[in-house]
């Protein structure tokens, strides 16, 4: 299997420029590589860095030190040097964040959220439709909903419609922060299963999952961040 992202020697820490320079150290020294196929879950307790360093791989955060080599194509580009256009090409292409929370545009609807992804990469407007009606079924999601903005949807409601949109077509790489915080059992099952076959189609995985049960379902291995905090 070939390797989708390598970290090598990645090192964080927050300087509060508003509180006199202080400097909050997060982690360092983190290493590790994750293939086609493989899904990493992100341990440790609170406050070791599992969110900081997944918005670090997507590029939100900029590491304090550190490669992050991101296959894309035939090549590998080190997201913590990359200029930002190669990242939001690498973004577009290769990776995507799956959140807790939605954010989305107000007044779109929920069907046009779903399938943007699939339209962005150039497949017929009829059959995104498609494919967005099944993912927002599979999803349990009431059809009533599905022309109508989410803004005002509840929680699970909202997830629903996150995970629908991000695993319609997924990346090559997902990074996944709580995406069941907000499900029942049986969405969670769902969401589960969503993720298992992005893995069975390659996809390499890393994620944070404070359910014990559905991290045993979904972990090829764990990463503890505990063995990187940085002391302060």
């Amino acid at each position: 299997m070939s390797v989708m992202i390598e970290v090598e020697a990645l090192a964080k820490e927050f300087v509060m420029h508003n509180q006199g320079g202080v400097t909050l150290p997060v982690f360092s020294g983190v290493n590790f590589a994750v293939e086609q196929g493989e899904a990493v879950i992100l341990h440790g307790e609170s406050g070791v860095g599992k969110s900081t360093l997944l918005r670090i791989l997507f590029g939100n955060y900029k590491p304090s030190a550190g490669r992050i080599l991101v296959r894309h194509g035939e090549a590998f580009v080190d997201i913590a040097s990359a200029p930002p256009r190669h990242v939001l090409e690498v973004r577009r292409k290769v990776i995507r964040y799956v959140s807790q929370f939605l954010r989305v545009i107000p007044r779109v609807t929920t069907l046009d959220i779903v399938k943007d992804p699939l339209l962005t990469r150039g497949i017929s407007d009829d059959d995104a439709t498609s494919q967005a009606r099944a993912m927002l079924a599979r999803l349990n999601l009431p059809e009533r909903l599905w022309g109508l903005a989410p803004s005002t949807f509840s929680g699970g409601e909202q997830q629903r419609v996150n995970i629908a949109r991000s695993f319609v077509d997924p990346s090559p790489i997902l990074l996944l922060d709580e995406p069941t915080a907000s499900l029942d059992a049986a969405n969670r099952d769902v969401v589960v299963s969503l993720i298992d076959e992005a893995r069975a189609r390659g996809a390499a995985i890393i994620g944070i999952f404070h359910d014990e049960a559905v991290r045993d379902r979904i972990a090829t291995r764990r990463l503890d961040l505990t063995h990187f905090k940085k002391a302060a």
